[in-house]
């Protein structure tokens, strides 16, 4: 007899590094980004009912609850194709920023690819899984294989990495609106003159150097996001004046995240942050490693 409900954790993530290598024909940017899950997440309950509709719920009031959540759209994706007569409720509880730059949508619509799959014994394997996932985002496949990865094309093509360094991270996002669009419009990547160095992160990587990690830090969005939102150079400066070892933006933003060598540093600067008032939303988390369950509890 199939669960009619399971919980998930949907884990956020974090660009160690971002780079864009051109603008292709079809309108879309050629990355080449190292990605990094966090243990920040939201918890994603999904029940099974018979009503045979898709119902969102959210405690966040402005997280849409129609077939404008990428969370709808993945399980619509599944129902459809499997053919599935049953209906689904789901929760989103929201802890990872809204549109901060990491991945708080799609790590959502991953866990409810993740979740319907066990929930209806569909069979799916995880590489089936990212198949569909990329249908729905670019970043849904990495998502669903979480980790250190180097995502390459439009985010689709992933290489998984040697695993980051265990530190305390601090994640601050500001009250700012910033679109991914807008920000890729906007990047004059003829005028970039610092790019990550993305090779020598992996070296890094692969000798466990958690300063060689955060002194490649990079993201060549920043040069969109920051000159409309100086605060976001503000948050970064706050972080290395208490001891991070780097901080830079997520994404395109407007989320910044800085790398500790100890909690108590971390704590520390999120305090100065929330003194300053400089960013409406604080935590300090840690890496996420492959290996620990998706699943919960049910």
């Amino acid at each position: 007899m199939l669960d009619d409900r399971i919980f998930l954790k949907a884990y956020g993530k974090i660009n160690l590094a971002l780079d864009v290598l051109r603008k292709r024909e079809d309108g879309y940017h050629e990355v080449r980004m190292i990605m990094q899950t966090v243990s920040l997440y939201d918890g994603i309950e999904i029940i099974r009912n018979s009503t045979g509709q898709i119902e969102i719920e959210s405690n966040v009031f402005y997280v849409p609850n129609n077939e404008n959540n990428i969370a709808y759209k993945a399980a619509k994706l599944l129902i459809e194709e499997f053919d599935i007569k049953e209906g689904v409720h789901i929760y989103i509880k929201k802890f990872i920023p809204v549109s901060g730059g990491m991945a708080g949508g799609s790590t959502d619509a991953a866990s409810v690819l993740f979740g319907m799959n066990k929930l209806f014994n569909l069979g799916l394997n995880l590489r089936e899984l990212m198949e569909r996932g990329v249908k729905l985002g670019a970043d849904v496949p990495y998502c669903l294989m979480r980790g250190t990865a180097l995502s390459e094309g439009i985010g689709e093509k992933l290489t998984r990495l040697p695993d980051m360094v265990k530190c305390p991270i601090l994640i601050a996002k500001p009250p700012i609106s910033v679109s991914t669009r807008f920000v890729y419009e906007h990047l004059k990547l003829d005028e970039v003159k610092q790019h990550p160095d993305i090779d020598g992160m992996i070296e890094a990587l692969k000798n466990r150097d958690l300063g060689g990690i955060a002194s490649r830090l990079g993201n060549v969005l920043e040069t969109v996001t920051i000159e409309q939102y100086p605060r976001i150079q503000e948050i970064k400066e706050v972080m290395l004046e208490n001891h991070a070892i780097n901080a830079i933006m997520s994404g395109s933003g407007p989320t910044v995240f800085g790398l500790f060598e100890t909690s108590e540093e971390a704590y520390i600067a999120k305090e100065k942050l929330k003194e300053l008032n400089y960013a409406k939303q604080l935590f300090v988390t840690d890496v996420f490693l492959p290996g620990a369950g998706r699943k919960t509890t049910q």
